[in-house]
Parts: structure tokens; sequence; C-alpha cells
């Protein structure tokens, strides 16, 4: 039997995001699997994993917000800009919770941010963190992120704990490695747990450690299936003749658009994924068809180009 759907996973402290990935593909005895929005090894939290035809509607899902609680430790600054890397300078000053309140802001909003030197980035084809490994370092150019929470929950005098909200592509090592040199004393991420991806939150999340214990028959009930990802979407049911085309790879025209409200009573997590502007989920005969992109024809009418293709079993 094939395995399609999503599962929304509690990474665990450890493992690095495609080794848990890999942990849950062979309990479930899938064929293909991905996950959305990489986790470091010193992180855990909400990690959305992707089985079979769910895959194709990975894209979608890495564009959505993330939400975090970070542990900041200052005076120390290292090599990774987390608790994993080389030291690099020590320091014995420390900020006040005054000092700390007032620096937070500058980090709310629309802001430039120099990503990490380990990193996946790729600079001349090539990751960053693989550039720092071989020994030559490269510096990725500032890019503009966007930050829309940012709060001090609590602080020990060498420690704070943050809530940090954000778009995509924001880097929270950039984050504390910044906030240590406005302070003038140094920091580092000493700990990271992601709460929220979109609308995927972490306690509507299965640990790794309850999915083996459960086995593959009991792991299967987490997986979310392709009708209810695409939930909210506009939707298009097509005839048996335009889906042949469609599978075929051909536009069909769009008559009129539905958003059926379907029934998550079942799926706690809420597991419908954002629709990327201007994208239609396509159905046939009750199930997921394919994504569409939505095209506008001189008299006025809307045919559905082919963006994704979802093959029956």
């Amino acid at each position: 039997m094939k395995v399609h759907g999503l599962l929304l996973l509690d990474k665990p402290l450890g493992l690095s995001s495609n080794t848990a990935l890999q942990k849950v593909k062979r309990l479930l005895g899938a064929d293909k699997a991905g996950h959305g929005g990489t986790l470091d090894p010193m992180a855990s939290g909400v990690l959305p994993l992707m089985f079979g035809e769910a895959c194709k509607l990975a894209g979608a899902a890495l564009t959505h917000d993330k939400a975090y609680e970070a542990e900041v430790c200052f005076g120390i600054t290292t090599a990774t800009d987390d608790v994993e890397g080389e030291v690099i300078s020590r320091s014995d000053s420390r900020p006040t919770r005054e000092a700390l309140l007032a620096a937070l802001p500058r980090f709310m909003g629309v802001i430039q941010q120099v990503p990490p030197v380990y990193s996946a980035l790729k600079v001349g084809g090539k990751a960053m963190y693989r550039h720092a490994r071989e020994g030559a370092p490269v510096a990725a150019q500032p890019r503009e992120v966007r930050v829309d929470v940012i709060e001090l929950l609590d602080f020990d005098g060498e420690r704070a704990r943050l809530r940090i909200e954000c778009g995509s592509g924001t880097y929270i090592r950039s984050i504390a490695r910044d906030l240590g040199a406005a302070l003038g004393c140094g920091a580092h991420l000493s700990g990271l747990r992601r709460t929220r991806v979109g609308q995927y939150r972490v306690q509507d999340a299965v640990t790794l450690d309850a999915l083996l214990a459960e086995g593959p028959t009991a792991a299967q009930s987490h997986l979310h299936g392709l009708l209810a990802l695409v939930a909210g979407w506009s939707q298009a049911e097509l005839t048996d003749e335009q889906a042949r085309r469609f599978a075929q790879g051909q536009a069909v025209p769009w008559q009129t658009p539905t958003n059926p409200n379907a029934d998550l009573s079942s799926s706690p997590a809420g597991p419908a994924i954002d629709a990327p502007e201007g994208q239609v989920a396509v159905l046939h005969a009750g199930r997921l068809a394919g994504l569409a992109r939505q095209v506008p024809q001189p008299d006025g009418s809307v045919r559905l180009a082919p963006l994704r293709v979802i093959v029956p079993d």
C-alpha cells in the first residue's frame, strides 16, 4: 500500500531533520519522503514530514512563517553562531535586563541580516558550510528578512529566553549573534525549539519515541491525507476528459471555482496548507489530481495550467 500524506513530527534534540525523516519513512514503509523547513540537530520542535505525492506540496509548505523559543547565551561567540561551534571569543561583560529590552526592538520588522557562515546557502554553487569546513569560509551578502515578534520571556543575567515569530528564511542564529554584538558582549544561540510552522503547532505534533513505540499501523493514523492539505484552496473539479488532458500536462478551462469547507474535525492539527497566490487545487473523482496555475485568457476566461500532477496509485 502506497503512503501519501503529511505527518507533524516533534523532532527531538540530537538528530538532523533528514535522520528523523528517514526513521519515520522506514517505519511507514513510504517510497518517497521530504520535510518542510530544516531544523538543526541542536534544535527541537515541529517538523512537517511529507510522504508520497504529498511531497509535491512541500514548496507551498516551505513558505510559511515560523515561531520559535530561543535561548541566547551572552559572553561567548562561536564559529557557527550556536552552541555546537568552536568558541571564538569570550567576554566578562553581560547586559543588564534594561539594556537587553532596549536592544530587542532593532530586530523587529523588515531587517537586513547576514546568514551564518555555517549555513546551507550556496555561494559559487557550494553550500557555505562546505566552504567553511574546507578552511575557506565565505561571507554571504545581507538579506532582507522579516521579524514580527521578538519578546523576552526570561533572563537570568547570563542567558535570555526569547519568543520569536518571523518570516521564512530568517536565521535565529544570526539574531543571537547580532544581539550579542549590539550589546557589546557577544552571544550565541544555546537552545532552540520551533513551536509553529504556518498553522502547524508543536502541541499537535507526535514525538519520534511515540511513533516508534506505536508501530507502523498505529503510526499511519497520524497521517493527514492529500485532500485535507488543500482544504482551504480554491478547487476545480475536472471531468474525465479534462483529467486525462491535465495529467498529460495540458491546460484545461476553469469553470465555476469551488472552495468547499472540508470537515477537519478529525484532524486537530488543522493541516491545510495555505495556497500560494494564483494556485488552484485540481480534483477528479474524489481525489487530488494536482496543482494548477491560473492563466487568464484574452476573452476573460481562465485556464488551469498544470504545476504538479498527482499520480494515482
